[in-house]
């Protein structure tokens, strides 16, 4: 009767540790299933951005687009320095895949002209957040540092002005701010135009002849360039009162951000450079820009 005892007391004793060892597995397996479901929504990874490398900047512009761009390459009758007129000259960059640039500067006997073109990949080192979607808080961040002006009311009947009064009105301060927009920045084309000297401004082309500047040459939102894109148009006095004009335009193509500064500045006192000639050849060039990352 012992031994019958002893032996039933063994086998409960085994089975206790059947029942204790089945449960802790179950809880294990319960917990181990959890963590690779949880794990794998915490870390989905976003789209990374389209492009993974950019274009040689100095390469990208054609010499066609820069005897345009850069009048005084004709007057260059040294070939050497020709040549050297046109492949530019890079700027300093720890990372080509992440930015480039290159300058151009050409003299003539009518003005000096500045060329720079730069490429930016953006890359997210945020999981959550896609290299597309860095670059698009990018560029606004940018477009609002324009300081772009708010299209008055007489604009928004015309072509020019309802092209640009929706896009333009979201990333520019309210109303209620513009006061102190003119004052700065890329705004200040117009103020400069219409605070022109009298004998400078009437043939410039950048202003009609009461001294303001036309809708569609005001520094605007673009459409049909990229993604996203805006023209700035900037005049200002050196200390020789020569006016330089310099335009801007800046577009963006998935999570590569372009940005075209194109500056000219008459070797002639009271000469103003044409707005709409300068904006003309950046937007073909921004043109060609888009279509070169396009393929």
């Amino acid at each position: 009767m012992q031994r019958k005892a002893y032996v039933s007391g063994v086998a409960a004793l085994l089975a206790a540790l059947l029942a204790g060892c089945t449960g802790s597995s179950d809880s294990g397996g319960a917990a181990d299933d959890s963590n690779p479901g949880d794990s794998g929504t915490a870390t989905a990874v976003a789209e990374p951005g389209r492009y993974r490398t950019l274009p040689d900047p100095c390469d990208v512009v054609g010499e066609e687009t820069l005897d345009s761009l850069l009048p005084g390459i004709d007057e260059l009758t040294d070939e050497e320095r020709r040549e050297k007129a046109y492949e530019g000259t890079p700027t300093l960059t720890f990372d080509t895949d992440r930015k480039v640039g290159c300058r151009w500067k050409v003299e003539s006997a009518e003005a000096t002209d500045h060329l720079f073109v730069d490429f930016e990949r953006v890359v997210s080192y945020d999981g959550a957040v896609s290299d597309e979607s860095e670059a698009q808080g990018l560029f606004a961040t940018q477009r609002e540092a324009a300081d772009l002006p708010e299209p008055t009311s007489s604009e928004s009947g015309g072509d020019g002005g309802t092209s640009a009064t929706d896009p333009s009105g979201s990333p520019s301060p309210s109303p209620s701010s513009s006061p102190s927009t003119p004052a700065s920045g890329s705004a200040s084309a117009s103020s400069s135009s219409s605070a022109s000297p009298s004998g400078s401004g009437s043939g410039s082309g950048s202003g009609s002849t009461d001294g303001t500047t036309p809708a569609e040459l005001q520094p605007r939102v673009l459409e049909d360039l990229g993604d996203e894109a805006f023209l700035d148009d900037e005049l200002s006095s050196s200390g020789s009162t020569a006016q330089r004009r310099t335009v801007t335009v800046v577009f963006r193509t998935s999570n590569v951000i372009v940005r075209i500064e194109y500056e000219e500045q008459p070797a002639t006192v009271g000469t103003v450079p044409d707005s709409e000639e300068m904006q003309d050849r950046a937007q073909n060039l921004a043109a060609q820009l888009a279509d070169a990352l396009a393929e």
